[in-house]
């Protein structure tokens, strides 16, 4: 089935034979933009990659001051960076409310004209030059309320924009659709003033765009095509499961936001292979798998079940929580070409949806040490990781060590490498401009440059003392393919406390083994797995009698001798 096939068949899946015109214009827009795209990108590209997650503005102010420091990424083993919100915002959610798709914000790029746009290109430019792919987030399901689509559509009926978002006469439509912000929100619609009520998963300054419209969708399409035509090597689909709507439904992972986003799938791979779709979707295992569909779906997606039980695993100095969820009972096999993505916070808060309420219950006592911290009534908590784990460097260099080895793309969110603090001041500055009471500012804030470098200059800081062990993980993974996209195979240990692993890929073997006990511990390696067989490759052990000898929150990893 070709590309005109493929988005004819899913247009009739959603639309029926409604307004095919548009359809049949549209392929002769994907023809055009197809002749002067970049070209195509390596299929699985995005397994083979480090990515580090960052806000412009508070990394290092605009993309001037990101470019100056993609030597520094670079060096720290970075080759992929996401972007979180660039786009053209009022700032009133950190930019996931989008005032204008097709825009840059003129803070990150020094104003508003063409010729200040052009040094989003500039800088795509530039990462590429230094080895480093360059994703960023869309949010797709909704926009801000201060977007020109839905300033007309507030105009009332009739305005041609009406109907690119969702209306109702009263508050009671889809009264089975969670409200995803608790504790923020007390309703999934908000009233305009003699226009009726408008629907709204998050804050209700970012109404949801309608995809019952085809127009929407056709929309969305160009805005992604626009990106790829200055060279964006993937994005970051934030919100993707709450696309579709029915009434008698949760609005969450039904058949037609599926259609959706293979349709955004096969309208890129038609123009340039291999840009990539991230799956932000905060769900069980089983319905994010659903999201690489055949392979024609999402290129990837995080594994968020996983992460909380990193630190559960930790808390309790058990690595079954961490088994379990990987295990194929809970997380299910994906295609082949698809991947997930590892990380150790939701980029902001460690966010604890995916969790039963017991394990809720432990994470959120033995992690929120402040009630400040708390997020969501509970669901999650707005802390930095050193700060969650005590500013204790063993615990953090564990927790890295966890990252870097399980299955996936790690993902590092920024300032993590140097132990970055809490920022209280901007949580309250944040909290003054915006008006919401959201826990996760505190995780964000700016660097201070001049006192990273004072840190790092001094060996016996912290922030030192879990960069070079950052940096260091990341070099010697660079060096083994297997930790990209390699099986992983759990290794009895007799002790509940280690969480050893073998991760293989084309012939390389590696073994992991982490103990995640406060006091030491002892495995004895099975039979098949003489100590005279393995290399030190990262934090070796003391090996006696084929027994790994394993300090308190110690790590080590080991390649296969060849035979």
């Amino acid at each position: 089935m070709n590309t005109e096939q493929k988005l004819t068949a899913l247009w009739h899946q959603l639309y029926g034979d409604q307004q095919t015109g548009k359809l049949k214009g549209f392929f002769a827009e994907l023809h055009q933009a197809a002749r002067s795209a970049p070209k195509a990108l390596p299929t699985g590209w995005f397994k083979d990659v480090v990515v580090y997650s960052l806000y412009v503005d508070l990394f290092n102010k605009n993309f001037d001051g990101l470019t100056e420091r993609l030597t520094y990424l670079q060096e720290l083993g970075v080759t992929c960076l996401w972007l979180l919100p660039i786009l053209d915002s009022p700032m009133r959610d950190a930019g996931f409310d989008i005032r204008d798709f097709r825009k840059i914000r003129s803070d990150l790029v020094g104003g508003e004209g063409p010729e200040h746009q052009a040094a989003f290109k500039n800088f795509v430019d530039a990462a590429h030059a230094h080895g480093i792919r360059v994703i960023f987030d869309v949010a797709i399901n909704h926009a801000s309320n201060e977007h020109h689509w839905f300033k007309e559509a507030a105009k009332g009926p009739g305005n041609p924009f009406r109907d690119f978002f969702i209306w109702s006469d009263n508050d009671k439509g889809y009264p089975q659709a969670r409200i995803i912000f608790k504790g923020m929100m007390e309703s999934n619609w908000q009233k305009l003033e003699g226009q009726g009520y408008y629907f709204h998963r998050f804050f209700e300054i970012q109404p949801d765009l309608n995809f019952r419209n085809p127009e929407v969708l056709l929309e969305m399409c160009r805005m992604l095509l626009s990106w790829v035509a200055l060279g964006v090597d993937g994005f970051r689909a934030d919100a993707v499961p709450y696309l579709w709507k029915e009434e008698g439904t949760i609005c969450e992972n039904l058949p037609g936001t599926h259609a959706i986003v293979k349709f955004f799938r096969a309208v890129l791979e038609a123009v340039r292979p291999g840009t990539m779709i991230l799956a932000e979707a905060c769900q069980p295992p089983k319905d994010v798998v659903a999201y690489f569909g055949e392979g024609d779906e999402c290129h990837a997606a995080y594994h968020f079940p996983v992460m909380p039980r990193i630190y559960l695993a930790m808390a309790e100095e058990n690595a079954g929580p961490i088994f379990e969820q990987l295990s194929t009972a809970v997380t299910p096999a994906i295609p082949a070409d698809c991947g997930w993505f590892s990380f150790l916070r939701c980029h902001d808060e460690l966010t604890l949806e995916m969790v039963t309420p017991a394990e809720r219950k432990a994470i959120h006592a033995a992690y929120c040490l402040d009630p400040a911290w708390d997020f969501r009534q509970g669901e999650g908590v707005g802390a930095r990781l050193a700060n969650l784990l005590k500013n204790d460097a063993r615990s953090i260099e564990l927790a890295f060590s966890i990252s870097f080895t399980l299955l996936g793309t790690p993902v590092v969110y920024y300032g993590d490498e140097f132990a970055k603090q809490n920022d209280d001041a901007y949580q309250q500055q944040q909290e003054a401009l915006t008006g919401y009471k959201d826990a996760r500012y505190r995780c964000r804030g700016p660097v201070d440059w001049a006192e990273v470098k004072e840190q790092l200059a001094n060996p016996a800081s912290l922030g030192a003392t879990v960069f070079k062990a950052v940096k260091d993980m990341l070099a010697v993974r660079r060096k083994h393919k297997a930790f990209a996209g390699g099986d992983m195979m759990p290794v009895a240990a007799g002790d509940k406390r280690i969480l050893a692993f073998t991760r293989q890929k084309q012939g390389e073997r590696l073994l992991i083994v982490h103990n995640l006990g406060s006091a030491a511990a002892e495995m004895q390696l099975p039979t098949d797995m003489a100590v005279e067989n393995w290399q030190p490759i990262y934090n070796p052990f003391r090996f006696a009698d084929n027994t790994l000898h394993l300090p308190a929150k110690a790590f080590g990893w080991f390649v296969s001798r060849p035979n």
